[in-house]
């Protein structure tokens, strides 16, 4: 018998009631270290104050009107992102998913607009994940994602992460759009090196291409930026974002030049819960927070900090790991043994990571995670790699 909540996810047995910063209760009692934080959404952290003070704040006032009406919320917090982005215009989604499914709107409509309806095509990148819409899995093509629900959406070249050889070459006057991770979260923390992130930015411009970056698990301050792509130095014109905008709280975004929206008049595009009173405001506490004066330096140093240590980590055990890789708190560890044997055995040592495709256990800490923390981070995940080797 099928059972009520559809089957689709192979769940821990894990039953968490309560969170704590860094920290997950489970309803026996077991205190669990928090590596994943909901697969970077928890940005501050479980329960974080500041938020739960912007939540409830709202929650006594105002929680659903509609995109009929004015929503000063949602105004706050797109001027936050206008003015702490390229950005010259935002619109609010719920999810990453539905950043995806308006971003690739976006750009056919521009140049549908710009009388070039031809240029329909997204080249995306092997390895990449944009969420499980109709626009998402073809934008991923990989058969994990497609298999079983074809048609899938045309207009999608899949090329190899990095080959920037292969993408001159794939370049037609169907192109319209490259959308791509500047580090790729489910695909392993595969970083694009800067040199080919500003490679990318320039072969856009001197081909009229729209450059989309997903930065729906990269962006909001997990690198020790408040966006992946500011390291390169350059700037998109279509942005996804999601997860640790709303710090926990349902929350996404695209944010886009005003060049690149010129397209999305009224009545285009529009969501019934998107921008709402609550997410905005919790959005908006949120970005107070990253943007205070030297938050971001601290997710950099003790990124340095837990990078180190991870470092040593993985020269302790070369039978387990192989590498480390990532930017700030966005960290991979790459195994030598089935990243879900990893994760399963740190359950027993009361320490929760995320796993990723190209062999790799992700570490997406909250950005609040202390020094003590740090280490005790650290003393748990070599616990459990000394357990499995004595398994072994």
């Amino acid at each position: 018998m099928i059972p009520s909540v559809l089957p689709t996810y192979s769940r821990a047995p894990l039953h968490f009631v309560k969170g704590e910063g860094c920290w997950l209760i489970e309803e026996d009692g077991r205190r669990f270290l928090d590596l994943g934080s909901g697969i970077a959404v928890n940005a501050l952290g479980h329960a974080n104050p500041v938020l739960v003070a912007a939540l409830t704040e709202q929650a006594n006032k105002l929680w659903h009107v509609s995109n009929l009406y004015e929503i000063p919320q949602q105004q706050a917090l797109a001027d936050k992102l206008v003015a702490a982005s390229f950005a010259d215009t935002v619109f609010f989604t719920n999810s990453g998913t539905e950043s995806c499914e308006l971003a690739v709107k976006m750009a056919r409509k521009y140049w549908y607009e710009k009388g070039a309806p031809e240029k329909t095509d997204i080249i995306a990148f092997t390895g990449s994940f944009h969420g499980r819409s109709s626009a998402g899995i073809a934008a991923a093509g990989s058969e994990k994602m497609v298999k079983g629900f074809g048609p899938i959406l045309p207009g999608f070249k899949h090329l190899p992460f990095g080959d920037m050889d292969a993408l001159e070459a794939a370049i037609d006057e169907h192109t319209g759009a490259i959308l791509i991770e500047p580090i790729q979260g489910e695909g392993g923390i595969r970083p694009l090196p800067d040199d080919q992130l500003k490679a990318l930015r320039k072969l856009c411009d001197d081909k009229d291409i729209l450059l989309i970056l997903d930065e729906v698990q990269c962006g909001m301050g997990r690198t020790g930026r408040l966006f992946a792509h500011e390291f390169a130095g350059i700037t998109p014109d279509i942005m996804m974002v999601a997860k640790g905008i709303g710090g926990g709280f349902p929350l996404g975004a695209v944010l886009a030049t005003e060049e690149a929206a010129s397209g999305m008049t009224v009545g285009t595009h529009g969501s019934t819960y998107g921008g709402n009173p609550l997410g905005c405001a919790v959005g908006g506490a949120m970005m107070d927070v990253l943007t205070e004066e030297g938050f971001l330096d601290e997710v950099s140093r003790k990124a340095g900090l837990l990078n180190q240590k991870l470092e040593g980590l993985v020269a302790a055990h070369p039978e387990i790991f192989e590498a480390v890789r990532g930017q700030g708190l966005m960290i991979g560890l790459k195994m030598k043994i089935a990243p879900a044997d990893f994760v399963k055995a740190g359950y027993d040592k009361l320490v929760i990571t995320v796993p990723a495709a190209d062999n790799v256990v992700r570490l997406l800490p909250a950005l609040t995670i202390t020094e003590e923390e740090i280490a005790e981070a650290v003393s748990r995940l070599d616990a459990t790699a000394s357990a499995l080797e004595a398994a072994a």
